[in-house]
């Protein structure tokens, strides 16, 4: 049997278990239609093709002798900031990166769930910007316009998967760096709470604010990939208590309060939405109420906590540039970023990480009068490629600002938010909204977005570029077609 390639994780997982394909076969395919888009999409900064195939014939030894894990013989792919035992974690840049020892904490867990790793996917250096674009591997492109970026820094990760190269991928998040490229591809994009992926070998990535998430095309399979994903090394710092991700997709979530949060975070660049992003936001708002929840217009209290990301964001890029083996190598940018980092790496970091406690009682107290935020994910559609890569810093920093003002808040907070599609723009081009919740609000989050699609049905449409050409694809001016 082959089984179709727009087989999500949940259908693969179960076809692989009832012993309707092979691990192998279903590897061999997914390395294929990775070596037929690399020239174009180019998702993929390490393919695995060998040790890919040896972790499959492994899978399907054990399925024969009746053994039974969630992802068992499914292949997968990571975002190459996470290490793989045997392969470098270049994490964009340029240079002679040393293959690593050990896997990450968050492949470890992939790989005891049977996951079969087929390779790291490409990141903007050190995932900095909302592109996925650099001189270490050229430009990722968008499979919905090949013009147009993915979006980042986890867009080699949304490429594939919206390509269908792959039918899941862990990605992370740092200022939306996972519900980003998530919308701007048309996928389902779960940023966790702080700590419920692990970032071991890094306790605290970029001084807490970044996370592990998952990509995926539908809800259910982000939730699998999440669980499986999902578990602590005995030194994180960050422990939340467990959650069934993948139970919460078929729970009714409920009358809810949602909060309709049009309103960027004050920001030194004044950001704008654009009118068309508003518009799909909206009708997203609308079908919500249509399922019976009480949408309102209302802006969580942000106050001024852009104060307390810079001097994380930035001592956490000083971290990375002291470990690059070639630091004269990187982005003027990324060099910038980090003499900052280190000019604030010392008391306006340990009060940017004080005020932490503060923003979770002020914004926390929303949430007794909301249940959910609903937010733009952006601001505007992706960019083209080449639009941001050759900025100084302060004009990349003013253009990020006004396309992506609304994700990063929830990484100061380290609580949860999903991204879902939200329609098209202009020529073909997706967007999509943020449902975002208190801490440990996942379940709820994920109930509410899985009632979205069973209405929306947006894992149905694929893209003109991917795996399979013959798949219709949005026409210029479609708003919500799902």
């Amino acid at each position: 049997m082959t089984l179709d390639r727009s087989a999500g994780l949940v259908e693969t997982a179960r076809a692989l278990a009832a012993g309707e394909v092979g691990s192998r076969q279903l590897t061999q395919e997914c390395l294929a239609r990775i070596e037929a888009t690399q020239g174009t999409l180019n998702a993929f900064r390490v393919v695995r093709a060998e040790a890919a195939l040896a972790e499959a014939d492994a899978a399907d030894a054990q399925l024969a002798a009746g053994v039974r894990r969630p992802l068992l013989g499914v292949p997968v792919a990571v975002k190459d900031d996470m290490d793989v035992a045997g392969e470098p974690t270049a994490f964009g840049c340029v240079g002679d990166f040393p293959a690593v020892a050990e896997d990450g904490e968050a492949v470890r867990r992939l790989r005891a769930a049977g996951a079969v790793i087929v390779g790291k996917t490409n990141t903007c250096e050190f995932g900095q910007w909302p592109f996925t674009e650099g001189p270490a591997f050229g430009a990722t492109r968008n499979p919905w316009n090949p013009e147009h970026t993915p979006g980042g820094s986890s867009g080699g990760s949304a490429a594939a998967v919206a390509a269908g190269l792959v039918p899941a991928a862990l990605g992370s998040d740092g200022a939306g760096s996972v519900r980003i490229p998530a919308s701007w591809t048309r996928l389902v994009g779960i940023k966790p709470q702080r700590g419920r992926i692990s970032t071991w070998p890094r306790g605290e990535s970029f001084q807490g604010i970044t996370v592990n998430g998952t990509l995926a095309r539908t809800v259910a399979d982000a939730a699998l990939l999440l669980d499986a994903a999902s578990g602590n090394d005995p030194r994180d710092p960050h422990r939340p208590p467990r959650i069934d991700a993948v139970g919460a997709v078929g729970r009714d979530p409920g009358r809810l309060r949602i909060a309709l949060a049009l309103k960027p975070p004050f920001t030194a660049v004044r950001a704008r939405l654009h009118p068309e992003v508003r518009a799909r936001v909206l009708d997203l708002a609308g079908k919500l109420e249509e399922l019976g929840h009480r949408v309102t217009l209302a802006d969580p209290p942000y106050g001024q906590i852009g104060l307390t990301f810079v001097p994380r964001a930035t001592a956490g890029i000083a971290e990375w540039v002291s470990e690059a083996p070639h630091p004269e190598l990187l982005d003027r940018r990324t060099r910038g970023a980090a003499r900052l980092g280190r000019l604030l790496g010392g008391p306006p970091l340990r009060a940017a990480r004080r005020a932490e406690a503060v923003l979770h009682r002020r914004i926390g107290g929303f949430f007794a009068s909301y249940d959910v935020i609903l937010a733009p994910t952006t601001a505007a559609p992706p960019p083209r490629i080449g639009a941001l890569m050759e900025l100084g810093g302060l004009a990349t920093d003013r253009a990020m600002i006004a396309a992506c003002p609304y994700a990063w808040t929830w990484n100061v907070l380290g609580w949860p938010g999903v991204a879902v599609p939200a329609g098209f723009v202009g020529p073909g081009l997706p967007v999509g909204a943020q449902l975002l919740g208190p801490a440990n609000s996942e379940p709820l989050l994920i109930s509410l977005a899985a009632q979205l699609e069973r209405e929306l049905r947006w894992h149905e449409l694929w893209p003109p570029h991917g795996a399979e050409k013959d798949r219709a694809a949005p026409e210029p001016g479609d708003a919500l077609r799902m």
